[in-house]
């Protein structure tokens, strides 16, 4: 197997048309800005007005489908919902698919909710005045909780909490409160809210605490006006958001997708599973990095070096044959881009198993291919928000993969659009590959 790496495809081939009106359409900066869509911020998630442009564009509209096989906090579903358009999501990640949840449950009297939970707010303000002076934490949390509030403010946290654990009776309002009270945790942290890439210290009164429960009661009443006026109008849609994973078979009936429409995880080594930790530790859902990988990590789609057992893998065979039998080429560039990678390790500090990565991101992202070809219409269009990657300065031009993969199991036609470049940013560090990146849109028709 050569040591370099392969030539790219021919360009001309696909044409790229640059649109940078939509730089900012695999961010999730416009869904911050949205109602409901910026009820959790989820860096990992994209923009709502790109999923709205798509739908407009392929015509989508009543009595037709969306797939959504990377769902994560339910952007697609949303958008989809407020149009009227049958919905159906696959999230692989249990805390990020409750969040999903409870941002597409609707069906609230908004006279009796507005109601509620004007009460329960003034009920939650009470007990917090009654209890904050009383009230010890030590041992709850996780020592990542400490560190990341001023010590007052995590005991109003933990009143709330508990609060809402205990006394809101009426299901869909307690985890319409617990979404708000999550979403609650970053604002009100005195460490800042770049988890999981820094460590704050522990805040033992230098910063002033933060008004915990003005910062809750804020949410709320922002949920309550957000679902007032998007939820406040009832659809005949379906919407089916599915706790699952997308490489396996799904209920969808052969052909029965109208438009499939996701972002999947980017090959650049973002642990997923990591970015809700906080949220997680403070739920007292998981404890550790052991509770997260079992619960979390291990269910994920392959796109980071923290979910690779290094023993469990031979690199000349980690990636599939499936992947040689669909697309020789794609099998051979990423054969090669692995062995290399399998070089440049060893002489790496962290010797990081992006070779693995590699080829399991492949394997995985191949298998959601074919299930996704599978349910989709003929004529219908599969499109994936995506960026490329350069591990140890390996280019890996995924949106080309995915793209001749797409080709070999049956898609009738390619191509791609550009959003933007990627990593200027990350010029001054010494440890950063030059490689230039871009971000846009793979657009598979079958």
């Amino acid at each position: 197997m050569p040591n370099k790496q392969l030539p790219l495809f021919n360009d001309s081939i696909f044409p790229i048309a640059n649109a940078s009106s939509l730089a900012e359409s695999g961010t999730f900066k416009d869904s911050k800005r949205s109602p409901i869509h910026s009820w959790f911020k989820y860096p990992a998630g994209y923009s709502n007005r790109f999923v709205a442009d798509i739908i407009n564009r392929f015509e989508i509209g009543a009595g037709h489908w969306i797939y959504d096989p990377f769902s994560g906090t339910g952007t697609t579903l949303i958008c989809a919902k407020q149009f009227g358009i049958n919905g159906y999501g696959v999230e692989a990640h249990s805390f990020v698919h409750w969040v999903a949840s409870v941002k597409l449950f609707w069906d609230f009297d908004y006279t009796v909710l507005e109601v509620e939970i004007n009460q329960l707010l003034d009920q939650a303000k009470a007990i917090v005045t009654s209890k904050s002076q009383h009230t010890s934490i030590d041992g709850i949390f996780p020592e990542l909780i400490y560190k990341c509030y001023h010590p007052e403010t995590l005991i109003d946290l933990y009143i709330l909490r508990e609060f809402i654990i205990k006394e809101v009776n009426i299901t869909p309002i307690r985890e319409l409160l617990k979404l708000a009270l999550t979403d609650t945790l970053r604002t009100s942290s005195a460490a800042g809210t770049g988890w999981p890439y820094i460590a704050p210290n522990k805040n033992t009164g230098e910063k002033p605490p933060k008004n915990a429960v003005s910062i809750f009661s804020k949410t709320v009443k922002k949920m309550y006006e957000d679902l007032f006026y998007i939820g406040n109008t009832k659809y005949s849609s379906e919407t089916h958001n599915i706790l699952g994973d997308s490489r396996h078979r799904q209920t969808l009936e052969d052909h029965q997708i109208d438009l499939a429409l996701t972002s999947p995880p980017y090959l650049n080594n973002y642990d997923y599973a990591d970015r809700t930790r906080l949220e997680t530790y403070f739920w007292e859902i998981t404890q550790n990095w052991k509770d997260i990988t079992e619960q979390f990590r291990s269910k994920l789609m392959v796109a980071a070096t923290t979910q690779i057992v290094r023993k469990n893998f031979d690199v000349e065979t980690a990636l599939s044959l499936d992947v040689k039998a669909v697309n020789a080429w794609v099998y051979e560039y990423i054969q090669a881009s692995v062995l290399e990678l399998s070089k440049r390790r060893l002489n790496k500090g962290g010797k990081k198993d992006y070779d693995l990565m590699v080829a399991l991101y492949v394997n995985d992202i191949l298998a959601v291919l074919q299930e996704t070809y599978r349910v989709l219409r003929p004529g219908g269009h599969f499109c994936l928000v995506i960026g490329d990657s350069a591990p140890y300065g390996v280019h890996i031009p995924t949106e080309k993969i995915i793209g001749e993969l797409g080709l070999g199991i049956g898609f009738s036609e390619f191509k791609y659009e550009e959003f933007r470049t990627r990593g200027g940013k990350w010029k001054e560090n010494p440890q950063r590959h030059s490689v230039p990146l871009r971000e846009g849109v793979v657009i598979l028709r079958k």
